[in-house]
């Protein structure tokens, strides 16, 4: 098997798996959200198949598509020139490929892409509000607020062009989709599931703070502080 094929199949492994993180920490329900990662080297990713239950998810299941989002079914690979099937032709992509797509288009560095629609961070883009950084743990993770982005249809790329435009000012790895929900990314899958996680951790905490009273802020040096230790120091 080609080094290729053996990367596909890891990662189908890892995204697969990492679903199962979504449904512990109770960031979705039904068949809504996704996760997907880049195959490193390639201008391919691997990404949830639409409309199928989280119960139901299995490796050889999860969609291969190039950067546009359109599914790969096939390779030919090795001495012998032989085609190898890999993506199930019954199955399509989730519907938020297109978005997904183009966030590894137009940021290189990004390897995994997840969406949620996670009760209190969706709450947040309701009301088309950014979370403030008032908590230690968001100067840590995200290194100020969780922005928001622009409302946008699913379908096209409108909410991957979003997305990207959003985070191209900011240092979080989260996004607040408007109307629609959060979308998180980092160096990896796994990465963007923890920021996923993250995410509507500190959603709910700053809103129940908020029914107490008015958060206290943190000074924007205290924050650049938090975020470059967490980011350089912590756990190394």
């Amino acid at each position: 098997m080609s080094a290729l094929l053996e990367s596909i199949a890891r990662i189908r492994g890892e995204v697969c798996a990492l679903h199962t993180e979504l449904t512990r920490y109770q960031l979705v329900v039904w068949t809504a959200g996704n996760v997907s990662a880049r195959v490193p080297g390639y201008d391919l990713m691997v990404i949830k198949p639409s409309g199928v239950s989280y119960d139901d998810l299995r490796p050889e299941l999860m969609v291969v598509t190039d950067l546009y989002g359109t599914p790969v079914n096939s390779l030919s690979a090795g001495a012998d020139g032989a085609t190898v099937a890999w993506t199930n032709p019954d199955l399509t992509p989730s519907s938020d490929t297109a978005a997904h797509a183009y966030v590894y288009r137009n940021m290189p560095e990004i390897g995994g892409v997840v969406h949620t629609h996670s009760t209190y961070a969706t709450a947040w883009a309701a009301r088309g509000e950014a979370i403030p950084c008032v908590l230690t743990m968001m100067g840590d993770e995200f290194g100020g607020p969780i922005p928001v982005g622009p409302f946008a249809l699913i379908g096209d790329d409108s909410i991957g062009r979003g997305i990207v435009e959003t985070l191209a000012n900011s240092t979080s790895p989260a996004v607040l989709m408007q109307n629609h929900g959060p979308f998180t990314v980092g160096k990896d899958a796994r990465s963007a599931v923890k920021a996923a996680v993250m995410c509507e951790e500190v959603a709910r905490t700053v809103h129940v703070s908020r029914q107490l009273g008015e958060p206290l802020p943190i000074d924007e040096a205290q924050i650049d502080s938090l975020y470059a230790r967490y980011q350089n120091v912590y756990g190394r």
